[in-house]
């Protein structure tokens, strides 16, 4: 399961000043929801366009898979697949719709499914207990500073992979704006 949601983002750790607090986590129905919070001297424009951004995202989530990308629009109400290559060649990730877009503000993204072997599936017991499960993105200036707050939902067995890697991919989020912000 863990390589079906490498793009699942959990939390209890403040980046820049580096905090961890499992306090934060809250859990329903066997899925945990966790927070992250990282400051990043840039705007928030330049920091909501290395979010979305295709070339940036590939970037900042290599640290899940280094094959990360993703399929679809960014508009409220599309529908937009968070993918992967496997081992074995196989196209694997998230069937996901974006519930709300606020350009340089915030970002809500509802994951329905997921892609196996290339092919959306929305139908299983391990789908249901996925559905309504969010991946939530805030964006707040603070003088030159932007205050990005994460929230999202995963499942308690995958809380140790992402402890793990999402310091180190905000962290290259931070670094791909704070580069831009300086040219």
């Amino acid at each position: 399961m863990k390589k079906l949601l490498f793009f699942t983002l959990i939390s209890g750790f403040i980046l820049v000043g580096c905090k961890s607090s499992e306090d934060d986590e809250t859990t329903q129905n066997g899925k945990v929801t966790l927070h992250f919070e990282i400051q990043i001297k840039a705007a928030p424009e330049v920091v909501y366009r290395s979010i979305i951004d295709s070339n940036y995202f590939q970037q900042w989530t290599s640290v899940f898979s280094s094959t990360s990308h993703y399929k679809g629009t960014w508009e409220k109400g599309s529908k937009i697949q968070f993918l992967s290559i496997d081992e074995n060649g196989n196209t694997t990730g998230l069937a996901s719709k974006i519930r709300e877009n606020i350009a340089n503000k915030h970002i809500s993204i509802e994951h329905y499914g997921f892609i196996k072997n290339g092919e959306e599936i929305t139908e299983s017991e391990e789908v249901r207990i996925l559905q309504g499960s969010f991946e939530n993105y805030a964006l707040i200036q603070k003088g030159d500073i932007t205050e990005l707050h994460v929230d999202s939902d995963t499942f308690s067995e995958n809380r140790e992979f992402f402890h793990e890697r999402w310091p180190k991919a905000l962290e290259m989020l931070k670094n791909i704006c704070e580069s831009q912000d300086s040219n």
